[in-house]
């Protein structure tokens, strides 16, 4: 009888301020992330790491020294566990529990055959496809050869989408939407991961229409739903429009604001969207700044987790 196991798969979060190098380190040192030469990319991303740690870990800091991501999988892992009856363990691609630690829990199990389902609802070579391919490559490094299965994208899967509308309900407890813009605001990536063929942006654009058409068809009527996309840095060009700038330059001065490439909150829903660009608009005079939660580890998403399990 074939053992099943299962993991979700995230880039993690640091689990205190030690981890924050950690984190960068392992982010830039992947080939996903910096698409380049070994050796410059080595060189790089100890640039970028030794630029950008003290301003990470000052972030963090606000965050109480760690990200949220972690506590809240360990809660919604220990709920998938118990709607399948598997073993289910999260494998972060850059910080503990990394696959490694994973993989060796099933291992010990005597686990025959793994199914990753990725906590991310679009798929990407610098989300999906690099934690996909670092399990991959755990696996030969240690000799485990269990049957490997990947969830396939859920982005425009309506059960998903009620999730995330059961969201915004939530976040509109008390409030006329038809005063409010609605920003969805993605990951942004530079273009030319897009122009490398990357399908994360056609994707990003496909769930913005679901859910247009989904508010239309539940009469949750926002003033507009605008797509924007987060977290730009360097020079490089990036996907646009730039949040920040969006914020900038206000149709109206209510906006919630909708993360979608992520399912489980982190610091860019937490410290980038709940305290950088809160600030952007009160000091523009904002008369309402609210930010959608993820689904993190609410049962009606451990239950959809569950259920795309039990499809396979």
């Amino acid at each position: 009888m074939v053992r099943r196991g299962v993991f979700l798969l995230n880039m993690g979060g640091p689990n205190n301020l030690d981890d924050v190098e950690l984190f960068l380190r392992n982010m830039f040192a992947d080939p996903a992330i910096l698409p380049m030469h070994p050796w410059l990319r080595k060189i790089i991303g100890r640039r970028i790491v030794k630029k950008r740690l003290g301003e990470a870990r000052d972030n963090y800091r606000h965050l109480g020294g760690r990200s949220p991501l972690s506590e809240i999988t360990e809660a919604l892992t220990a709920k998938v566990e118990a709607l399948t009856g598997l073993p289910t363990r999260p494998a972060m691609r850059y910080v503990p529990p990394l696959a490694a630690d994973a993989l060796a829990a099933l291992q010990e199990l005597g686990i025959d055959e793994i199914i990753c389902f990725p906590m991310y609802p679009h798929y990407s070579t610098t989300t999906t496809e690099s934690s996909w391919q670092d399990v991959q490559a755990q696996c030969a490094a240690m000799g485990y050869a269990p049957a490997l299965r990947l969830i396939e994208p859920y982005y425009a899967d309506s059960a998903y989408l009620d999730i995330v509308f059961n969201r915004i309900r939530s976040a509109s407890m008390g409030i006329d939407p038809s005063e409010y813009t609605l920003i969805v605001s993605a990951h942004g990536l530079p273009l030319s991961i897009i122009e490398a063929g990357d399908p994360y942006r056609d994707q990003i654009e496909q769930s913005v229409e679901a859910i247009r058409e989904g508010l239309e068809t539940s009469k949750m009527l926002f003033a507009s739903v605008e797509l924007a996309y987060q977290s730009r840095v360097g020079n490089a060009a990036w996907l646009e429009p730039n949040l920040a700038d969006k914020l900038r330059h206000p149709e109206r001065l209510k906006v919630m604001i909708l993360p979608l490439s992520f399912t489980i909150d982190n610091s860019e829903t937490r410290f980038e969207l709940e305290v950088e660009h809160r600030e952007i608009a009160n000091k523009l005079g904002y008369e309402d700044y609210r930010v959608v939660a993820c689904p993190n580890d609410g049962d009606d998403f451990a239950q959809f987790i569950a259920g795309r399990i039990d499809a396979i």
